[in-house]
């Protein structure tokens, strides 16, 4: 245990991350709102490498180096998906999911 904390109250915060940012990027129409609900599903797994590692090997780092590993592509991945949604605001004003089909031509 990690200062008293049990595993289960970690688990039951990631499932919970992790579900809100499912339901996040199904329900919202945003673009904004879609990247955000990726990192939070992206933080979730986070979540479960660290604390996985933590508890079944307390003396090795493969959890953490994930986890950095992850973070790592997250912050790839927001700063192109964040250019690409400049891009399209410049074109269309709006940045709904539903106009994103009118940047074929």
């Amino acid at each position: 245990m990690i200062q008293g904390i049990p595993i289960q109250h970690f688990l039951i915060v990631s499932t919970i991350m992790f579900f809100i940012g499912i339901c996040g990027f199904i329900i919202r129409r945003n673009l904004i709102t879609i990247l955000m609900a990726v990192e939070l599903i992206l933080n979730s797994v986070n979540i479960n490498f660290v604390i996985f590692n933590r508890y079944l090997y307390p003396d090795q780092l493969q959890g953490h180096f994930f986890a950095i590993f992850v973070v790592g592509i997250a912050a790839a991945e927001a700063s192109v998906a964040i250019a690409l949604i400049i891009n399209i605001y410049r074109k269309l004003k709006n940045i709904d999911v539903e106009n994103v089909n009118e940047l074929r031509y």
